[in-house]
């Protein structure tokens, strides 16, 4: 097999970068780069391919595992030196979407919603995430309150609360996903949302909304009016 140095040089993926961008180049491509070089019998494209394909070709998806459930998808020549490579630089670019959002006036659920979307809907266990505003319902700061096993995971509101304070927020939007895949709030996520609503109202803390996200999308209670 051709190394991907004998390749023509429109194909090869570091010199298409310089020479087109890095809008260019297909996902597979930008892997390739990150994966830096193959095996005896692979190149890094096959490797970025192999990659792609075992998550259904979803960046999203490849984005959400972390370097241990790279390497278990048992790429030949994708170890983990080259899956950390691969976290730490799509780490960059979820750290890129919250600078983003940080910049954006907060007004409807799904300024935010997609963007929690992208970081939870393949999250094998549950997350909880607090995301505190300022007056201005701009982002200042969010944060994973808890995390539990794929039916559930516990939250104290008093730990929303004094982080809230901790960052002068005025505002609040929660969010957890669901593993299971429904955009259905259970009674305990109705519960927790009371609670912890009522407990902010105490310090002149807003609640927001609470957003729900899994691969089938995401559910706001405000726009439902459950909040």
């Amino acid at each position: 097999m051709a190394k991907i140095k004998d390749w023509a040089e429109d194909d090869r993926p570091r010199e298409k970068l310089i020479a087109k961008g890095a809008d260019s180049l297909s996902n597979s491509e930008l892997l390739a780069i990150l994966i830096n070089n193959g095996t005896v019998d692979r190149s890094a494209l096959d490797l970025g391919k192999e990659l792609m394909a075992k998550c259904n070709n979803d960046l999203k998806r490849v984005a959400s595992l972390n370097y241990q459930e790279i390497v278990e998808l048992h790429v030949k020549g994708l170890g983990e030196a080259k899956a950390i490579t691969i976290v730490a630089a799509l780490e960059l670019g979820l750290r890129r979407n919250i600078t983003d959002i940080k910049k954006e006036f907060i007004s409807k659920s799904k300024d935010i919603a997609l963007f929690l979307q992208a970081q939870l809907e393949y999250k094998s266990m549950e997350l909880f995430i607090a995301i505190y505003l300022n007056n201005a319902q701009k982002v200042i700061h969010h944060e994973i309150i808890s995390q539990g096993g794929i039916t559930g995971t516990v939250v104290d509101p008093r730990t929303v609360i004094k982080k809230a304070l901790a960052y002068n927020a005025v505002n609040i939007i929660l969010c957890h996903n669901h593993p299971s895949g429904s955009l259905k709030p259970s009674k305990a996520d109705e519960n927790v949302t009371k609670r912890i609503k009522e407990a902010a109202l105490l310090f002149d803390i807003k609640v927001l909304d609470h957003i729900i996200v899994s691969n089938e999308g995401y559910f706001s209670f405000a726009d439902d009016g459950l909040i």
